[in-house]
């Protein structure tokens, strides 16, 4: 059953979803919308255009940061390339970056205005982070996500030059100030790189520990 919302500041219970993950549409993306979203595994995910909708997926795909996998070319490229990591400096181009980015099997982006306005918000407030990779003095690639007590809900990832946004994965990890990351979505390269799938009630357990 998907829920429809109300103004009322409130989620159904996220073990109701159906099984692709979907919970619920409409609502707003309101900060304390948004926050409690999170604070409850439920995050928001749709095209521009269309209604909200809220996905509380089950399992969960999830990164520990000690679970990191570096490649050894990987390695190499970090050893033998000059690359500067910056975080919060650039925020709006990350997410603007982000947005433009070309996806594999999609049309278009779901990273809309409303969204980039939504997460500046975030931003502005102390809730969401970028983390810039520069290159030549250019941004090259980055990530930017919700950082929520112990947890860092990503958001999505971009990269204009090989490895670069690789390397901010990496940095993100290396800073052992999350628990968890949040993956939402099952991607290969993120399994690649040591991501894996956990059951949405240990999620639970972990962002709200």
């Amino acid at each position: 059953m998907i829920f429809q919302l109300t103004d009322k500041l409130i989620f159904p219970d996220p073990s109701l979803a159906e099984p692709d993950g979907l919970l619920a549409v409409g609502g707003d993306l309101r900060v304390e919308r948004l926050l409690l979203a999170y604070e409850n595994g439920i995050f928001p995910w749709f095209s521009p255009g269309e209604p909200i909708l809220w996905y509380a997926t089950n399992p969960r795909f999830v990164l520990f940061p000690k679970n990191i996998r570096v490649s050894k070319s990987m390695k190499q490229w970090m050893r033998n390339t000059e690359f500067v990591v910056t975080e919060n400096q650039q925020f709006s181009e990350v997410i603007q970056a982000c947005a433009n980015a070309d996806r594999n099997g999609q049309l278009g982006t779901w990273i809309g205005n409303e969204m980039i306005q939504a997460y500046t918000k975030l931003h502005e407030l102390g809730f969401a982070k970028s983390i810039e990779i520069i290159i030549d003095g250019k941004l090259s690639g980055g990530l930017y996500g919700v950082k929520l007590n112990n947890s860092f809900f990503g958001e999505s990832m971009f990269t204009l030059k090989a490895n670069a946004s690789k390397a901010a994965l990496i940095h993100l990890c290396q800073q052992h100030d999350y628990s968890v990351i949040d993956c939402q979505m099952y991607t290969k390269h993120l399994e690649s790189m040591g991501a894996e799938m956990i059951s949405f009630e240990s999620f639970l357990g972990i962002i709200q520990a």
